[in-house]
């Protein structure tokens, strides 16, 4: 028996005098599922996953590893798994690294179960983690960084489809954690109660003899490498043997709870095999409330990551000592002093613990932790071992409420866990700092509750939205939006409509050694909720500051966390937050150390429900260069969420370019906490820990002209790595490519179905939506005294004069007005309806506002002042104030007019004269010092109706963005208007009066001469039907903005319609009648020729139904609006539909038939080639004639009798019929390739488990109309890798030697090409490549708009790898189907081949200038070599042979003078000599490389596995970094371009 079977028997036996505990539940497993982060393995009998990149190196037994996959069949492997065949029914060892919790031969198809799996560093995983292996490992230093955890949920094993019985009912659950830090990893297998059903699977094999093989639990290093390349067993280990020891492994386990099994797995400097923990414990009846975890820890605190989910770019995390104090004791769970007081630790750790049985459900003891702990970070640092474990009783409801504070003294040794579900979050360190009131250095706006101080909605209800219902509870009152709105209930904003944001910028940033005062400039910010989209605009910034801000885009992004497209189970920050919030951020750049603090300070929503939000900035930033452009890389940050508070730490990069430095790169550390208001008494479903921000496009800009700050980010918010992983397979509404408008809703139906639904207050078609005048139509909820006010998207209600809103927060009653004592000490207050009025008491006289005695004498006649303030009376306020527009004058005791007035609601002062009438020059605006109205009169004039016109029109947005076509008049020096006057968008230019009135028949267009407005005017006609029509249309708002997209008439001299009409937005023309009525058939499209207006009218025919549906299509409103979106059909001259139809203003074009009906499937959004509508209606796939390849296939299954054997062949073929390129038998991987008619490509037959790499030989279909295949290379490129994807050349910049994806571009497009070998002239700067589909080899010059070039185009099949010889001015390639090897020069002439003998299969070639060498790799499946000889083809010899399976690839290393290949079947890059020697392995876990080239210590090769691009560095033997492309499809050829030659160019 081995050594780990007779341990395994050991620890059942001695465990039987170990303490009694119960087994662990479902909910004790370690969170799992998509709303945890998980990623979800796709169903099937032998899946695995897609490579899992780990953050940080994981050593298993003592090897490095940087990757896993997660596999169908129970187990988690360090390598690419082969096919199941291999391993699942064999025992330990396995020859691949494998973690095994239950290997076994499970099936998930047909939804029988999921398997869930992830790579985390979330807190109260890595803290669990380290308290079992301390309680496991009392003496382990451990504190992990990382874990990964896989879960199989209600699997099934595999089951014949010919046997007879019913798929059996019985489903397996469990779990393996492996956690790991620098130096050693630890496994945890998790089996929960009632979670093991079967135990054992049939193998596949079994020939209908009823045998069943255990489940294999354990661990398998894998083969081991010795002597460079033999291999040899690793060592392994067995946690079962039996059936009866796989049914035990949830009754009993190592850990002292049984189920748990604990494994030291690996250590970094010295590992012999797996150590069990050895803590034994038995099954026992499982008492009322279940069980948890114990409550002992030594768990020490966590350094904090930025992210949740890694790749290959995110290697290294800098550690940075952190300015936050820590505080004692394990932040997620408490413990009871041993042997001491327990009634601290039974007590509510705050008001918001419950302390009743109505306020606890569960029966269980109380898990404690500290409500008002918030996350930052802090070192790591390790808690010590208590004595002895520490064991608290399930009380019962009644006990808690009835004992209180009282000391328990009745307590039985137990071990208690708490549900997951109840766990305290925690931070991403797994540490807490106290935010008390005392010692915080924000304000958390957190508020806590409690049962005596209840508030209800009877009382507070006007702290909820308008758009909001209150709902009480237990504890108090939570306010909800309304269906149809969103947010935190205390503010509420209609779904889907844009968001607007404005505020002000403050405080002291220095740059470099500058100090700069902002002094409240504007912010301005816009949000397309629909797609994420938030713009941001900060105007008026300093030049110096302007520059040094552009990397700091975190001051936008607090927008999008608020308003962030929301992926499936996320919400954005506005649903937490509201209105009101306060963010704290701090960004640290490197190198310089640099700090800068933000406070954003969310102020509430104002009258037009838009955001309020004031920044300070305060801190440095590093001096960027003026003019320096800076690039950021899509990038994503994890929130993690608590109580009132979330809070995030990233590390960012970004590029600055500059004329004077070149191109740098720079980083910078964000830390940010934003805190709000959470209503915690309706009990809800505890929110996702942890959410992810992902931001897809980041673009900074600042306009030194405009001195504007901008910032554009498109932000997308869902769960921790729930992304799809195939980015055709999202669905519009995620993806945010949706056709919806911007006041829409997408909502996402099955597949990539949509549906557009305009948002809440907006009416129209999901496409085009339009606001709903709630006011106008009825539709407010304003009550009685109330006054109605329209927004976009909703409405808000008013109090009217001498009301104000209730104690309801909706109801407007009236307000008493002499509460306030507004009138004089001699005066009565008499309060009315809406109003007052102030009457002097008897004895006095005046206005009851000012009362004097009368002395005797009879009351003088009322003032000309008091006669008009008393006129006015009635309209009065709050507090005596005017109504807003209402000016009171203001008398004093004699009845004159005060010499100062001012206006109470708008704050505005001036000086009037003894009849009230205001002085020129003395209006002063609110907050500046009034002027002296006793001087004499030296003050400025009042503006001119000129200048106030001219200062009315708006040409900036609120956002900070130009406003192109509004017109400001031009003034003179005297404020008059100037005699001419030019609209300086569309030029043209017109006379006017003294009143800015256009003196008709002085309008020119632009390029015309102008009219000489001194000349006198001549005798005024009266308006013509086309001046009025044209004065009628509104091109400028009431707000001052211009209109885009109205129509607006042409008049000619005498003020008639110019016979030829041209809309200056979309560019149609057409001729018009005398009545400004278009002609039928005279409107043509943009771009072409106007008709001849001033042709004889033909005979005028009857209106078509185009032209009727284009007429009666409204453009323009009754008021002279244009009605933005509107979509008019475009009809052809003789009215007829044009088969193709553009909607104006979304940019979607789509064909329709002659009734102007869409036709399905053509619609195209803006920007994408539109489909060629007079080709026939595509047939539906399904009414597509078979093609050989599926007539073929229904035969043979037929001849099959329906149900073909796994072994048995049956051809496979594209979704166009076409066969696929790659053919095997069955589900066996015995498998060669077929040209296009399905005959097979001999040579090519595979045994093993890697399938020959078979190149297609028919193109994609082609989609019309193409573009024209022009070049367009990359700006400022020293070093691009040029790569083939089928039917295009792109272009991947290297900086150093990282990928620049942000860079990347297409080169060529080449519709119906296959492109697959690729070469670059350094000399003369062209790139060569080789195309599969039309059998030719082309070139193109890499210069922009050059145009490829066919060198030869005969006597080619299958033309593969091509190389250039750059000195010689020759080209070579292999052609695979004739299998020969050719050459010639580079403009195709002097054509030979070299080798036509003793060639299966050649694919790569590569030259050698500097040696005259040229070699190439052939994967004949039966001997495949890499072979030499000199480029006239002398001395043909194999350089390598052995240990050779799939040379894909082939490149030369110039600095070791070596040549190295990457091989598909053995899955290694490998290096030798020219003459044999030196051979080593530069690494040995790739997954299926295709083509590679050498670079400055790194290798960079085209992968089929990932479909992209990925580094390996010589020197660490590393993968460095990967780029894939955003259309998923097969990379071919590599090559790499420069501006000069390298050493040793091939």
């Amino acid at each position: 028996m081995e050594r780990g079977e007779m341990l395994a028997l050991c620890l059942l036996c001695w465990s039987c005098s170990v303490c009694v505990v119960t087994a662990i539940q479902r909910a004790d497993m370690f969170p799992y599922g998509t709303l945890s982060g998980d990623l979800i393995l796709a169903e099937g009998d032998d899946e695995t996953s897609r490579v899992l990149p780990l953050p940080k190196t994981l050593y298993f037994y003592s090897s490095p590893f940087t990757q896993l996959y997660v596999a169908t069949n129970g187990i988690i492997s360090a390598q690419d798994l082969p096919m199941e065949k291999q391993y699942v029914d064999d025992g330990f060892p396995t020859d691949f690294p494998v973690v095994a919790p239950f290997l076994a031969d499970i099936d998930t198809s047909g939804g029988r179960g999921q398997i869930y799996y992830r790579v985390t560093e979330t807190p109260s995983v890595l803290n669990r983690v380290a308290q079992e292996v301390h309680r496991g490992f009392p003496d382990a230093k451990f504190t992990p960084t990382y874990a990964v955890v896989a879960t199989w949920e209600n699997v099934a094993a595999y089951e014949e489809e010919t046997r007879t019985t019913a798929p059996s009912s019985k489903l397996n659950t469990f779990q393996a954690v492996i956690g790991y830090d620098e130096t050693d990893s630890y496994v945890l297998f998790l089996y929960p109660e009632g979670g093991l059903n079967f135990f054992g699977t049939r193998p596949k094999e079994s020939y209908n003899v009823e045998i069943e093989l255990p489940a294999r639990v354990g661990f398998s290093r894998g083969e081991v490498t010795y002597l460079i390349f033999s291999r040899t067993e690793g060592p392994h280990y067995s946690v079962t043997s039996n059936e009866q020891s796989v049914k035990n492994l949830y009754q009993v386990g190592n850990t002292g709870i049984p189920g748990i099994w604990l494994f030291h797995t690996g250590n970094h400097y010295s590992f012999d095999n797996i150590v069990p923990a050895s803590i034994g414990g038995l099954l026992a009846t499982s008492p009322p409330g279940g069980h948890g975890l114990p409550l002992d820890t030594t768990t020490p605190d966590f350094e904090e990551y930025p992210d949740n989910t890694f790749d290959l770019n995110n290697k290294e995390e800098e550690e940075e000592e952190d300015d936050y104090p820590l505080t004692d004791g394990d932040p997620e769970f408490q413990t009871a002093p041993a042997g001491g007081d327990h009634s601290k630790s039974l007590q509510p750790a705050s008001p918001d613990a419950a302390s009743s049985p109505s306020e606890r459900s569960d029966p269980g003891p109380q898990v404690l932790h500290r409500s008002k702990d918030v996350p930052l970070n802090s070192e790591p640092r390790y808690g010590s071992e208590p004595e002895e474990r520490q064991y608290a009783p399930p009380n019962p409801p009644e006990a808690v409420a009835e004992q209180g504070a009282q000391q328990i003294q009745e307590q039985q040794p137990q071990d208690v866990y708490p549900h997951h579900s109840k766990e305290p979050r925690l931070s991403p360190g797994g540490h807490v700092v106290s935010v008390d009131e005392e010692d915080v250095d924000f304000d958390t706006g957190v508020i806590r509750y409690t049962t005596e101080n209840k508030e209800t909605c009877a009382s507070f209800q006007q702290q909820c939205s308008q758009h909001a219902f209150c709902s009480d509870y237990a504890t108090g009152f939570c306010c909800h939006c309304r269906p149809g709105f969103y947010g935190n209930g205390r503010h509420c904003l209609p779904d889907g409509a844009p968001q607007r944001v404005s505020g002000k910028v403050s405080g002291t940033v220095t740059v470099g050694s500058t100090p700069v005062q902002l002094n409240n400039i504007d912010l301005h910010a816009y949000i397309v909720v629909g797609d994420g989209r938030a713009y941001t605009a900060i105007s008026e910034v300093p030049e110096p500051v302007g520059w040094a801000l552009m990397p700091v885009a975190p001051i936008g992004e607090l927008f999008g966390w608020l308003f962030a497209l929301e992926l499936p189970n996320s919400q954005a920050g506005f649903k937490n937050a509201g209105a009101e919030f306060t963010r704290h951020a701090e960004v640290i750049f490197y190198p310089g150390n640099q700090r800068l603090s933000i406070i954003q300070t969310g102020r509430g929503l104002d009258d037009h429900n838009h955001l309020t939000v004031d920044t300070v900035l305060s801190g440095s930033v590093p001096f960027l260069p003026p003019g320096a452009e800076v690039t950021m890389d899509p990038f994503k940050d994890t929130y993690q969420y608590y109580p009132s508070v979330a809070t995030s730490t990233s590390v960012r990069e970004f590029l600055v370019v500059s004329a004077e430095r070149g191109s740098e790169s720079f980083s910078f550390q964000l830390k940010q906490n934003i805190t709000y208001r959470d209503c915690q008494h309706d009990n809800r479903p505890a929110a996702l820990e942890t959410l992810q921000i992902a931001m897809e496009r980041v673009f900074v800009m600042y306009v030194k002209e405009e001195r504007i700050l901008r910032y554009a980010i498109t932000n997308k918010i869902g769960p921790v790595g729930v992304e799809p992983t195939e980015p055709e397979l999202v669905n519009p509404c995620y993806a945010g490519n949706h056709d919806c408008d911007t006041t829409a809703q997408c909502v996402p139906l099955e597949g990539q179905a949509f549906q557009c639904q305009c948002a809440t207050g907006y009416r129209g078609d999901g496409r085009n939506c339009y606001d709903i005048d709630e006011c106008a139509e009825g539709l407010s909820s304003c009550g009685a005294h109330a006054q109605c006010v329209n927004l976009p998207g909703s409405h808000r209600c008013q109090c009217q004069s001498g009301f104000e809103f209730g104690y309801d927060g909706r109801t407007c009653v009236d307000m008493d007005e002499c509460s306030s004592s507004p009138c004089h000490s001699n005066a009565r207050c008499i309060n009315g309806l809406g109003s007052f009025q102030c009457q002097c008491q008897p004895g006095f006289y005046g206005d009851g506002f000012h009362c004097s005695q009368q002395e005797g004498q009879t009351a003088r006649p009322m003032s000309l002042c008091e006669l008009h303030r008393d006129s006015l009376q009635s309209g009065v306020e709050v507090k005596g104030l005017p109504i807003l527009g209402a000016f009171i004058p203001q008398c004093d005791s004699d009845g004159r007019y005060r010499p100062l007035q001012c206006h109470g609601s708008t704050g505005h002062c001036w000086c009037v004269d003894s009849q009230g009438q205001e002085r020129p020059g003395t209006r002063t605006p609110p907050g500046t010092a009034p002027k002296d109205c006793d001087r004499a009169d030296d003050l400025l004039r009042p503006k001119t109706l000129c200048e106030q016109q001219r200062d009315s029109v708006q040409t900036i947005s609120p956002e900070g963005y130009p406003l192109f076509g509004a017109f400001a008049p031009q003034c003179d020096a005297n404020g008059q208007y100037t005699p001419q006057q030019c609209h300086s968008s569309t030029g043209h230019c017109w006379c006017v009066d003294s009143n800015g009135e256009e003196i008709y028949g002085t309008r020119t267009a632009a390029g015309e001469t102008p009219r000489d407005c001194g000349k006198p005017d001549e005798p005024e006609r009266l308006k013509t039907q086309c001046e009025h029509h044209r004065d009628s249309v509104q091109t400028t708002s009431p707000e001052g903005y211009p209109i885009v997209g109205a129509y607006v008439p042409q008049c000619d001299a005498n003020g008639q319609y110019r016979s030829l009409q041209c809309h200056g937005s979309t560019g149609h023309c057409w001729c018009v009648d005398s009545q400004g009525q278009e002609r039928a058939g005279t409107r043509t499209p943009p771009g072409t020729a106007p008709k001849d207006c001033d042709r004889p009218d033909e005979p005028e025919r009857p209106k078509t139904h185009c032209e009727y549906h284009r007429d009666r299509g409204q453009s323009t409103s009754p008021e002279g609006y244009p009605i933005v979106g509107a979509y008019v059909p475009q009809c052809d001259a003789n009215g007829q539909y044009l088969p193709r139809q553009c909607h104006g203003s979304t940019g979607h074009c789509w064909c329709v038939d002659s009734q102007g009906q869409e036709r399905a499937g053509t619609r195209t959004p803006p920007g994408a080639p539109s489909v060629d509508c007079d080709r026939p209606v595509p047939v539906a796939p399904t009414q597509r004639p078979e093609s050989v390849c599926e007539r073929w296939r229904a035969s043979l299954i037929e001849h099959y009798g329906g149900k073909p054997d796994p072994q048995q062949y049956v051809p496979q073929c594209e979704p166009d019929g076409q066969f696929s390129p790659v053919q095997c038998y069955g589900e066996t991987t015995y498998c060669w390739c077929v040209d296009q008619d399905g005959r097979e490509v001999p040579g090519t037959r595979s045994h093993d488990v890697v399938k020959p790499a078979c190149l297609p030989s028919v193109a994609p279909p082609i989609v019309r109309p193409l573009p024209r295949p022009s070049v367009t290379p990359p700006p400022n490129t020293d070093i691009t890798l040029l790569y083939a994807q089928g039917q295009k050349i792109g272009v991947l910049p290297l900086n150093g030697t990282r990928l620049d994806a942000s860079r990347s571009k297409t080169l060529l497009t080449l519709h119906g090409s296959i492109v697959v070998g690729i070469a670059y002239d350094c000399k003369e700067n062209q790139v060569y490549w080789t195309d599969l589909s039309a059998r030719t080899i082309n070139r193109a010059s890499m210069a922009p708009g050059a145009e490829p070039k066919i060198l030869i185009n005969t006597n080619l099949v299958s033309p593969e790898g091509l190389a250039v010889d750059v000195d010689r001015r020759l080209m070579f390639w292999v052609d695979s189907n004739p299998d020969v090897i050719e050459r010639s020069n580079l403009d195709g002439s002097e054509r030979q081949t070299l080798f036509d003998t003793d060639l299966v299969n050649p694919r790569a070639i590569i030259v050698v200038s500097s040696t005259g060498t040229l070699y190439w790799t052939d994967w004949n499946r039966e001997a495949p070599k890499i072979e030499s000889s000199s480029v006239d083809g002398q001395n043909r010899r194999v350089v390598v042979s052995d240990g050779v399976g799939l040379p894909n690839a082939l490149t030369y290393d110039s600095s070791s003078g070596q040549i190295c290949w990457a091989d598909a079947g053995t899955k290694r890059l490998e290096c030798i000599s020219p003459d044999g020697s030196g051979r080593r392995v530069i690494h040995s876990s790739l997954n299926y490389p295709f083509s590679m080239v050498y670079y400055r210590n790194h290798f960079y090769y085209t992968d089929w596995r990932r479909d992209g691009v990925i580094a390996v560095s010589k020197d660490s033997s590393q993968f460095t970094d990967e780029y894939l492309p955003d259309q998923r499809s097969h990379l071919y050829g590599i090559a790499i371009a420069t501006t000069h030659c390298l050493s040793g160019s091939h």
